[in-house]
């Protein structure tokens, strides 16, 4: 077996890294461990072994009446509570993710 030499440096949001070396240490794994598995399985498939893809939403057609209704009255009931966001941090979160 070869020698680990090679060091990886990566910047990420302090709590993404927090979150998942928490489960990471539930799962008795160590960070190492999990990127040189992602570096194999780069190599063996020769692709990202996950794909990137927006979520699929449900339509308004591929909704019921009835279960479009309950959604709209759901979200509306949130607006009239103020558990909302403005548009401009709306897009400001979205614009963090990406």
């Amino acid at each position: 077996m070869a020698a680990k030499t090679a060091n990886v440096t990566a910047r990420v949001q302090p709590e993404i890294k927090q979150k998942a070396e928490a489960i990471l240490d539930q799962l008795g794994i160590p960070v190492s461990v999990l990127i040189d598995s992602l570096y194999r399985q780069i190599i063996m498939t020769n692709s990202i072994p996950y794909s990137f893809r927006i979520p699929a939403l449900p339509t308004q057609d591929e909704l019921s009446a009835e279960q479009f209704n309950q959604m709209m009255e759901k979200r509306l009931n949130q607006a009239k509570a103020g558990q909302g966001m403005d548009l401009n941090s709306a897009f400001a979160r979205i614009s963090e993710s990406i």
